[in-house]
């Protein structure tokens, strides 16, 4: 057919039923399967194939079958209980934040990836889901946010598995008039459009605007017909293409994001950049400073006090680096525009790295993302010390444990993983108001009110759905792969919902271990082939296009499947996304995880099977290492590191077997004397882990940790035409010109030894070559088995400082003198990043 144009037929609904609508078009709906259920009830198979996207639903719908649901009474009912629900949601005022910030200051987030739901598909994995979660926390908290990412119109991938199990990868093409999205629209009723300058050309940017609850997702999209073809590609593919294509995404998402917020006048008071894709933004709001009259420094200092950096990744793969030369092709106008020189612009970025046996200069987005902001975070307390220790480079003479990275572990939207079935029973023990206290670790005790059959029948309901998802799924791909009449037919018993089984989804990287599991095949059997104890598995991930041993981990997972021991008990799945994630966390009775410890930044995918009752088996890493309580799942391995990867590897697998033998199994088929239930160990998983790691807790963690401080520092510095922030660049300066100059020497009378409690003199003398001494702080640093105490040293005139050092502890000191430059209206201790060791 030769096509000559398209047109959207809108659909007619009955006014009884008009707001479908309206609520197609806000992501409410997909935290809500109430909500979900009425689009659902309107054509079923529709709404499986496509997607379950209510606005595509509504458009697919016959005029009849609309006509019959408004006139079908249940129907109304049902309706109009979401739509009260809905509105309720929508206006209400005493919310979190109106009762525990009320002077919350805006915040402008920024992401490369979004997951809100399947229908979506501008997400490749965790770091979309950690984001889409925190938007839709950040609207039930009731927060002043607005979030800026991309609109990808080939989205990431869809995986599809050969007849031999190898990935292979389809892109399909979004018809955006089937999104919930709206073209986002100025004061003046226009489009909003942008316009960037990204190497040579302009690139046109057009802006959709998303509404999840109660706040707005802004999406960059420059598939116009005001650019060439190539510009209209640069918001194809999520992640896809070479390194050119990504720098040129980045520009995108930073300057153009910021554009966006302006040309739509939403306000931003606190800047989050969630991982290093973001740090762009950047140069575009030090831009509008130095466009204001500020010089590059100041207007750095006032950019970087109201942004916070969040880093997401332990592995060097994941923090983008590039050449300088390549740089130039994309900002190399950027240094004229910021009223700097190339080098001193680049020496925020620069990070030497060893490429191709050289040690190069590169530019890192992570680097320049720490440099660009006055706080960063890691997302678990054992990602922050990861992260530590990774970026102390930054700060030359600094102990690890002092570098200001800080930690918010990482939660997920209950409600959007929580199944409707473990919502309802949950309801019959909490109070009414539950979903809006998630946080609150003291009504979850209410929990031990569930009996154990209640939580039993929930369970098999839900893994009863989970394996009816599974044989479908299997089915089609077996289906397209060409297969026999008799293998398509044994999808109709794949897996059984009276034996236990144990979920593993994930993005297949190798350092995730998916893979770790069949180290020992011979016993792996025995475990699942076990006469009274049976196990089995369903697996599910997709590796980057790009990652061939990733994709050789999932052709392994399968072809292992197809083996008679295990055929019909290990199953792996295809096109992981959020509506298989959905079923696997609601479906399985315990979650896996076996990453390489310490590379799982935090990991969420645990958190959700618990909200839904299914305790963790996982490597005392990420979130999990903080959320174990010896009550509420099971560890693999020790919280140590090796030397030997294949060490480390044997041991764990060989604590997954252990415990599955002596423990699990027995506890889940019939329990030990003497040892916890199996429904206690259900009980304390949502007990501990719903609370603790609701994105709600995390959401209000950023509030109070960074935002509502990030806010106030930022105020300060930039008020008066930036003042302070002028004068804080100044004394860097001119510290940073003296510093070379500066000497310190120190004394201290140590004993051999000496008791707890006795303390120790130590003196120093300091020439400050000309930085007034009152800017220094000389201080005594005591390393008692990595752990630091600092002890500052008191001034006694003339440059000599002393104290008396108290020795509070038994145990061997390591005892040094330094000094630090510091004034007033510093962000931490390090931010100018000069130290002195005696």
């Amino acid at each position: 057919m030769n096509v000559i144009g398209k047109v959207t037929v809108l659909p007619q609904l009955p006014p009884s039923i008009a707001r479908l609508s309206e609520l197609a078009y806000n992501l409410y709906w997909s935290w809500t399967p109430h909500a979900q259920a009425l689009y659902e009830e309107l054509d079923a198979p529709n709404w499986e194939r496509f997607q379950h996207n209510p606005v595509r639903q509504l458009l697919e719908v016959p005029q009849a079958r609309l006509e019959q649901a408004a006139a079908d009474p249940a129907y109304l009912a049902r309706y109009a209980k979401v739509m009260a629900d809905f509105d309720a949601y929508l206006g209400k005022k005493d919310t979190w934040a109106a009762k525990n910030a009320a002077d919350m200051k805006p915040v402008a987030y920024f992401s490369m990836e979004y997951a809100f739901h399947e229908s979506l598909p501008i997400y490749s994995g965790g770091l979309g889901v950690l984001a889409g979660d925190h938007c839709k926390s950040a609207s039930d908290l009731g927060i002043p946010f607005t979030a800026v990412g991309m609109l990808f119109h080939q989205g990431y991938f869809r995986q599809l598995f050969d007849k031999d199990g190898w990935q292979n990868e389809a892109y399909d093409e979004l018809d955006l008039t089937t999104l919930p999205i709206t073209p986002a629209l100025t004061e003046k009723g226009e489009e909003a459009r942008v316009k960037v300058r990204i190497g040579e050309r302009d690139v046109h940017v057009r802006i959709w605007n998303l509404n999840v609850g109660r706040i707005k997702v802004l999406l960059l999209d420059t598939n116009v017909p005001e650019n060439s073809e190539d510009d209209r590609k640069l918001t194809a593919r999520l992640y896809g293409g070479n390194q050119e294509l990504r720098v040129q995404q980045y520009v995108l998402l930073g300057v153009a994001g910021i554009r966006a917020l302006r040309v739509l006048n939403v306000p931003g008071d606190v800047y989050h950049m969630n991982e290093g894709h973001a740090a762009l933004l950047g140069l575009e709001r030090t831009r509008e400073y130095v466009a204001r009259g500020l010089d590059f420094k100041t207007a750095l200092e006032t950019v970087a006090s109201s942004t916070l950096f969040t880093t997401h990744t332990p592995v060097a793969a994941g923090n983008d680096a590039f050449a300088y030369d390549l740089m130039d092709r994309y900002i190399g106008a950027w240094p004229a525009q910021l009223a700097t020189s190339r080098d001193e612009l680049y020496r925020l970025a620069e990070h030497e790295q060893m490429w191709d046996g050289h040690p190069v200069p590169t530019f890192s987005m992570t680097v320049f993302a720490l440099n660009m902001s006055r706080a960063a975070n890691g997302v678990s307390e054992l990602h922050g010390e990861v992260s530590r220790d990774m970026w102390k480079f930054l700060y030359p003479g600094a102990e690890t444990e002092e570098v200001p990275i800080g930690h918010v572990t990482n939660g997920a939207h209950n409600l959007t993983f929580t199944s409707q079935a473990m919502r309802d029973l949950l309801s019959t023990v909490l109070p009414a108001d539950w979903t809006e206290r998630l946080e609150d670790e003291q009504m979850w005790e209410a929990v031990e009110g569930l009996t154990d059959q209640q939580l039993q029948d929930v369970q098999r309901d839900m893994k009863r759905d989970m394996i009816t998802f599974v044989r479908g799924r299997m089915r089609e791909q077996m289906l397209r792969n060409g297969a026999s009449a008799a293998d398509v037919a044994a999808t109709d018993t794949l897996l059984d919902e009276n034996t236990l089984t144990i979920g593993f989804a994930r993005r297949f990287a190798t350092y995730k271990r998916a893979t770790l599991l069949f180290r020992d095949k011979a016993r792996l059997s025995r475990i699942v082939n076990h006469p009274e104890r049976p196990v089995q598995f369903v697996f599910a991930g997709k590796a980057h296009p790009a990652d061939n041993p990733g994709k050789s981990f999932i052709q392994e997972i399968y072809k292992i499947s197809q083996e008679p021991e295990f055929r019909g008990k290990i199953v792996i799945l295809e096109n992981y996304d959020m509506h298989v994630a959905r079923h696997l966390v609601q479906g399985v009775d315990i979650w896996l995880n076996n990453p390489r410890r310490p590379l799982e930044a935090s990991g969420t995918s645990g958190m959700k099977a618990s909200f839904n009752g299914s305790p963790n088996l996982s490597i005392l890493d990420g979130w999990w290492r903080e959320g174990f309580d010896g009550t509420n799942g099971w560890p693999i391995g020790e919280e140590r590191e090796y030397a030997d990867l294949n060490v480390q590897d044997d041991a764990d697998a060989f604590s997954m077997y252990h415990t599955l033998e002596t423990d699990i199994t027995p506890r889940y088929y019939g329990g030990l004397s003497g040892q916890p239930t199996w429904a206690s160990t259900v009980r304390r998983a949502i007990q501990t882990v719903s609370p603790r790691f609701s994105m709600q807790r995390q959401v209000i963690d950023y509030v109070q940790k960074y935002y509502r401080p990030i806010a106030e520092r930022g105020a300060k510095l930039a008020s008066s035409n930036s003042t302070r922030a002028r004068e804080i660049a100044a004394w860097k300066g001119w510290v940073r010109q003296q510093w070379p100059y500066t000497t310190l020497t120190a004394q201290a009378q140590l004993p051999a030894t000496a008791h707890p409690g006795q303390s120790v003199p130590v003196t120093a003398q300091v020439n400050p070559a000309g930085i007034n001494l009152d800017e220094l702080r000389v201080e005594a640093v005591l390393n008692r088995g990595g752990h630091l105490t600092r002890v500052p040293l008191v001034s006694r005139g003339g440059g000599t400082y002393s104290a008396e050092i108290p020795l509070k502890d038994s145990g061997l000191y390591s005892v040094g003198v330094r000094m630090l430059p510091v004034i007033d209206g510093l962000s931490n201790d390090l931010e100018a990043g000069l130290i002195k060791w005696a």
